[in-house]
């Protein structure tokens, strides 16, 4: 009798579902990427981005313990330069006293076991908000490598497990492994953002920390979103040079490389649900046109299905209060 194999036998009850689910979601596979300012009891909030705030030091304490407390075990950090600090060489990325510098210790001192991946690039220190050093209109990516270099040894001085350069500078990975071996620091680690697109969904994370670009675009060094194969390439080359974890980035608009990425490597990758993404479903979600918490965890999910071990998302902390 027509059908003898019939799939809806695994479906008819949550247990069952469970019990043959392919992929899971824990709050083991959540990094929070954090936004921190200068000042004291600065909490701003960040307009396109509801829910998301700038925080200063001393409020960033106690949303570690807040985070620490949900199960999250990783972070990432980015800081909002005050202007008058921002210069064409990068001068306040490699203060040992600089606000990344502070934060990273801050977050060691007070959840010591938190995992700290701090953000490498120019954009949020440049005069001209572009991610290297600029000459006559270009960015150059040698000398810009070099100071990437020096921003990730003073990351990793002040505590940072991974730094995460997220420049796509070409040869930035190498250069940073060598600069951490010659320092000792062979047990720091680096995130590379070995597939990053030159998106339309960084807007409002470039509001958050005021480095939009000051002409032109970052498309000479970011990724075409038309390419594919290139994202390969990119990423076994990092993998190369001595990244211990990749990153893609976007998220959801590149679930295809995603998966091209887990097929063609055996490094642990990392997904950025990044701030387009978010806001699109805050957006729908206030307007009552789709169910926030369903859609969030749908999302999500579907980051582990593409190959994804470790998704870097602004939702990581009320997708960890449903897990829970």
């Amino acid at each position: 009798m027509y059908p003898n194999q019939r799939n809806r036998r695994l479906r008819q009850s949550p247990a069952l579902r469970h019990l043959v689910s392919e992929n899971q979601l824990t709050c083991n596979d959540l990094m929070l990427p954090l936004f921190v300012a200068e000042g004291t009891e600065v909490k701003d909030p960040i307009v396109a981005m509801p829910g998301c705030y700038r925080l200063s030091l001393d409020l960033l304490r106690n949303e570690l313990k807040a985070i620490a407390d949900l199960g999250i075990k990783a972070v990432l950090l980015f800081v909002k330069v005050d202007d008058a600090l921002k210069d064409n060489k990068g001068t306040e990325a490699v203060n040992p006293e600089g606000l990344m510098q502070k934060a990273i210790r801050t977050v060691k001192s007070i959840t010591p076991e938190m995992v700290v991946m701090s953000d490498v690039a120019l954009d949020p220190y440049s005069s001209f908000g572009h991610d290297g050093i600029v000459e006559e209109g270009k960015i150059l990516n040698d000398p810009s490598v070099e100071v990437l270099s020096k921003m990730a040894l003073s990351h990793a001085l002040a505590g940072s497990d991974f730094v995460a350069p997220s420049d796509m500078m070409d040869g930035r990975v190498l250069s940073i492994r060598t600069v951490l071996d010659e320092a000792g620091l062979i047990d720091t680690g680096i995130m590379s953002y070995s597939a990053k697109y030159a998106s339309s969904f960084y807007g409002p994370f470039r509001q958050a920390l005021d480095s939009s670009p000051g002409f032109g675009d970052k498309r000479s060094y970011q990724m075409d979103p038309a390419n594919r194969l290139e994202a390969i390439t990119e990423t076994l080359r990092d993998i190369e040079e001595g990244a211990d974890i990749v990153m893609i980035k976007p998220g959801l608009a590149y679930l295809d490389i995603i998966r091209d990425i887990r097929e063609n490597i055996e490094a642990p990758i990392a997904a950025y649900q990044v701030s387009g993404e978010y806001a699109m479903l805050k957006a729908a979600a206030e307007k009552g046109w789709l169910d926030h918490d369903t859609v969030m965890m749908e999302q999500l999910l579907a980051f582990k299905r593409a190959g994804a071990n470790l998704i870097a998302t602004y939702h990581a902390k009320e997708a960890a209060k449903l897990l829970a």
